[in-house]
């Protein structure tokens, strides 16, 4: 995918040149405003990159603290999450943020709860509040575990 954007951007930037050398006016408008297209692209390709390391580096400080949640709910035979028995599990994640609400650490086991839910778009923005904590509390996020070690 990210093979394919790229070349997207390529392509437009060509495009965006050819029409930015023309001679009339409103071939250098078409083109400078196709510059920003992939500009836009780029933005937002580094952003989700960048939102994928931050969530990675989260998930291993867990993993390394042991506080994880067990994937032990039951799955389909596609290999899906029982969404009933997930939803089942989702009060207890949900009354942690409720009693932690500056703790990161329960906002990303919230994000794997709405994941495992089916709650794609709630599991991102649970993650991205993660991210947010974890950064603005120093001594609790990725840097301070590498730090220490």
């Amino acid at each position: 995918m990210v093979a394919l954007l790229v070349f997207y951007l390529a392509l437009s930037l060509q495009r965006a040149w050819i029409l930015m050398t023309a001679e009339t006016w409103v071939s250098k408008i078409m083109g400078a405003a196709l510059v920003l297209i992939p500009v836009l692209g780029i933005w937002a390709l580094i952003r989700e990159l960048l939102f994928g390391v931050r969530i990675e580096q989260l998930g291993r400080q867990l993993a390394a603290e042991g506080g994880l949640p067990e994937d032990n709910l039951p799955r389909h035979p596609s290999g899906r999450i029982v969404r009933e028995a997930a939803d089942a599990q989702f009060p207890r994640w949900q009354a942690e943020v409720e009693a932690q609400p500056e703790q990161w650490r329960a906002w990303y086991r919230l994000a794997l709860a709405y994941s495992a839910s089916g709650d794609t778009r709630r599991a991102r923005g649970a993650m991205r509040q993660a991210v947010r904590l974890s950064v603005s509390h120093p001594g609790s996020g990725p840097q301070s575990a590498r730090a220490a070690s």
